[in-house]
């Protein structure tokens, strides 16, 4: 391993916050398209099914790309990763402004996609470098909340749409994308791990791959998202059947719901520098989902019960991330190899984000709603045999936290 001089910085906040907000803008890129697909829709012609892929690229693209792109943010260093990343981006939104039709659109999501993979992937590998000892779970609780905040902060630029068009918004985050690609390569940042040589990608693959500890972290990411979307995903329609809210109701009782889990997020990082084991936090986290799930399913639950039951089942879908991404440095096979430990979670939580709202669909279609309960419990037991896998990771290489864990 190449020896680092890692500097200790004397103020690390400003550069979690700007790593921070690299993950927002890349968040952006997702959100984007779900305000504009009535937009693209009307203007293009398209079909609802053929715009709802305008947004599932990007979770197609991290289902395939998790892992190679994290192999190659462990070669490159993760600093040009998610400056490539935010480059990548904008060139995908700068050409999408100028796509005439669904198939060079839905081209130029793919290349947006695989920017943003490579921002998430480098951006905990950042924040491990940048941040010391004293704030590091701190910062990664604040690094978990990137994708909340930003849905939350681009759902509150929706007005811009009226005003500008769906073309005039992409060009806008362009703009945004190639502004923060400069900023984040111009900073001082300290460098992460690298190979002192570099092995044959195959041969990281296969350490990696052979390793317990990333397919561990994406089994929990899996399962979270899984229940997460399969939840969520069909939330507004359920609202609006069994309630009776209207669509534009439904889903702002949704998001409202949605913005819960930064706080489950902020909530995680205190508890864990607090000393809370964070074996602990993960089965709370899936328990929480469980209970939950059973409620707002539930065929008695009133809609103020099923509504608090969201916000709590969101909140504590938000302690789950913030876990796997402070322990992926003490799970990754080598240190240089932390990139494709993310990237395994990555592809675990996209695989997840896939199969969640067909499998709720599928049930729900076969035996009604209150079916997704059960679905939710399923995988909520399933993830706890995940969790003590992960449990007995942790203690085997770190028997000093296992007590506490």
């Amino acid at each position: 391993m190449r020896k680092l001089a890692l500097k200790t910085l004397s103020r690390p906040w400003p550069a979690v916050l700007l790593i921070f907000g690299a993950g927002v803008a890349g968040s952006f890129q997702l959100g984007k398209a779900s305000l504009a697909l009535a937009q693209v829709k009307a203007e293009l012609g398209l079909s609802l099914a053929t715009v709802s892929w305008l947004v599932s690229a990007f979770a197609v693209v991290g289902a395939v790309a998790g892992v190679p792109v994290g192999l190659f943010a462990d070669r490159l260093g993760a600093r040009r990763m998610a400056v490539g990343g935010l480059v990548l981006m904008g060139v995908g939104s700068l050409l999408g402004t100028l796509a005439p039709d669904a198939a060079s659109l839905l081209a130029m999501r793919v290349v947006e996609g695989l920017g943003f993979v490579g921002v998430v992937v480098a951006g905990p590998a950042l924040i491990d470098a940048a941040a010391p000892t004293a704030i590091r779970q701190r910062a990664m609780a604040l690094w978990a909340t990137f994708m909340p905040f930003g849905m939350t902060l681009i759902l509150l630029a929706s007005p811009l749409l009226d005003l500008i068009a769906w073309r005039g918004f992409w060009l806008l985050n362009t703009a945004l994308l190639f502004l923060y690609a400069a900023l984040l390569a111009l900073s001082p940042l300290p460098p992460t791990p690298r190979p002192e040589r570099f092995r044959p990608i195959l041969r990281d693959m296969l350490d990696t791959a052979v390793s317990p500890g990333p397919w561990t972290l994406a089994g929990l990411f899996g399962s979270m998202s899984a229940a997460y979307f399969a939840m969520f995903g069909l939330l507004p329609m359920y609202f609006s059947e069994r309630f009776g809210l209207t669509n534009e109701m439904a889903g702002l009782v949704a998001a409202a719901a949605i913005a819960a889990s930064g706080f489950g997020n902020l909530a995680c990082g205190q508890l864990l520098a607090r000393g809370f084991g964070p074996t602990r936090l993960l089965f709370a986290g899936f328990t929480g989902i469980a209970v939950c799930g059973v409620g707002i399913f539930g065929p008695f639950s009133p809609l103020p019960l099923a509504f608090a039951l969201c916000i709590l089942f969101s909140f504590a879908s938000g302690l789950i991330p913030v876990v796997i991404f402070d322990s992926a440095p003490r799970l990754s096979p080598r240190p240089d190899l932390l990139g494709v430990t993310i990237g395994f979670g990555m592809q675990g939580s996209n695989l997840g984000l896939l199969a969640g709202p067909p499998l709720a669909g599928g049930v729900a279609a076969a035996f009604g709603w209150s079916a997704i309960a059960v679905l939710i419990v399923g995988i909520a037991l399933a993830a706890a045999l995940v969790v003590a896998l992960f449990h007995k990771r942790r203690s085997r290489e770190y028997p000093a936290v296992a007590e506490k864990a």
